[in-house]
């Protein structure tokens, strides 16, 4: 926990306790259903909690953004996203349904009222949102494909609406083909600690 506070000391008293409440929350869970690797659950909070968060060194979601986070598996980057956007929502999405269980249950312990979730493929989502995020689901090319149609048209942040992934290692043949619309941002900038010497947030327009 204190590698959040680390970087983001200014979390309101609610804030801290719902990170704080993480970390038993996701033992607890992971025992019955594996959703992080047994190895990495001690890492939680490096790994994956700050991991995710390396969006919110880039971006500032304002009051009313509406997010997706596709493939969440066990609710990265999504939950803490959403901790620490209390006005944005998020909506938690993964094909495996067990996965999807444990980000509601999650949710539900923390009494995040900015976070729905669903168990189905991508393909079938049609609403709209104003920024796709993910952790490494699938080549960038790939993702754009299947959620081009879920863009919003109305702009309300500082970076216009698009995908914004968490990726690691070599990316320039990835993102070639969208090189014109595609920043990536080192988590180097933001985190001194070795895990993220490869890790970057890769955005998107679309």
């Amino acid at each position: 926990m204190d590698i959040i506070l680390k970087y983001f000391p200014n979390l309101t008293e609610e804030q801290k306790n719902k990170f704080q409440m993480l970390n038993e929350l996701y033992h607890d869970w992971n025992a019955k259903i594996n959703v992080i690797s047994r190895k990495d659950i001690d890492n939680l909070y490096e790994h994956h909690v700050l991991h995710s968060l390396g969006i919110a060194e880039l971006i500032r979601f304002k009051p009313g953004t509406k997010i997706m986070d596709l493939g969440t598996g066990g609710g990265f980057p999504g939950i803490p996203l959403a901790i620490m956007f209390p006005e944005a929502s998020f909506h938690l999405v993964d094909s495996i349904g067990k996965k999807i269980k444990v980000c509601q249950e999650v949710a539900t312990a923390l009494s995040l009222q900015n976070v729905t979730t669903q168990w189905c493929r991508a393909e079938e989502i049609k609403d709209k949102y104003h920024y796709v995020v993910s952790r490494a689901v699938m080549p960038l090319a790939d993702l754009v494909k299947i959620i081009r149609k879920n863009i919003s048209k109305e702009q309300l942040n500082a970076f216009p609406n698009g995908i914004i992934c968490l990726k690691g290692g070599e990316l320039e043949n990835e993102t070639l083909p969208l090189k014109n619309q595609t920043q990536i941002y080192p988590l180097t900038d933001y985190f001194e600690e070795p895990f993220f010497e490869t890790k970057k947030v890769v955005y998107t327009q679309l």
